[in-house]
């Protein structure tokens, strides 16, 4: 099965762009499936990463916090299941 994982920050206003180069800058102990990075409004950045695991809880490898200060709230973070795919 495929696990996607979403690891979502909002940056403290002005510092979206430092949150992207952190995350970014981050790197997994195993790699991905595939991994994109998105920005969004109000200094918002959106990680997701595509695992072969077994069952949604499986140990996979998560970004982790970012240096106190930098967000205006913790890390929101969520495993899906892909379904369908649909080119």
């Amino acid at each position: 099965m495929t696990v996607t994982l979403m690891w979502e920050a909002r940056a403290e206003p002005g510092r979206g762009a430092e949150l992207l180069e952190w995350a970014r800058a981050q790197r997994l102990r195993a790699e991905p499936l595939r991994r994109e990075t998105f920005t969004a409004e109000s200094d918002r950045v959106l990680v997701m990463t595509w695992w072969d695991a077994p069952e949604t809880d499986a140990d996979v490898p998560e970004l982790p916090e970012p240096p106190a200060g930098l967000l205006t709230r913790p890390v929101h973070r969520w495993r899906f299941v892909s379904r369908d795919v649909t080119p």
